[in-house]
């Protein structure tokens, strides 16, 4: 059966995480049978990483702050999170499904696809999108 995704339901995650005035830092998208669905949201980055298990497989928009003393702001990073016991069927699947929380999730400047949860760190994150953002400034505050 073709994946399909609650388009309605994953926007309205999709724009909490946006909205500036929102204490919101990611939500995230889990299968639910045939269907991508919204599997939660939270302002606790810690809450999410306790989502990504070695069974499961999901997707997630994650707001980071990035920058320097000078100036703060704010990074959007889509990340598809597949668990080292997935099976290789659905491995394979995530890729294409992925194009499905494309049309949901647009902006956002990096896209990781992670397996090893070390990578989950937010430290690791932030510095990867800092390495994708162009210039560092950061040398200014040493």
């Amino acid at each position: 059966m073709a994946t399909r995704i609650d388009k309605e339901a994953c926007r309205e995650a999709y724009n909490l995480v946006r909205d500036d005035s929102s204490d919101i830092c990611w939500a995230s998208f889990k299968y639910d049978g045939s269907t991508i669905v919204p599997a939660g949201h939270g302002s606790d980055y810690e809450e999410f990483k306790s989502q990504c298990s070695d069974d499961n497989r999901l997707f997630a928009f994650v707001r980071i702050t990035t920058g320097d003393a000078m100036s703060k702001r704010a990074k959007f990073t889509l990340i598809t999170w597949i668990g080292e016991n997935v099976s290789g069927l659905q491995r394979a699947k995530i890729s294409t499904d992925k194009t499905l929380v494309k049309d949901i999730v647009q902006n956002f400047a990096k896209e990781f696809m992670i397996s090893d949860p070390r990578e989950l760190e937010e430290d690791y994150l932030r510095n990867e999108l800092k390495k994708a953002g162009g210039a560092n400034y950061d040398a200014q505050a040493e």
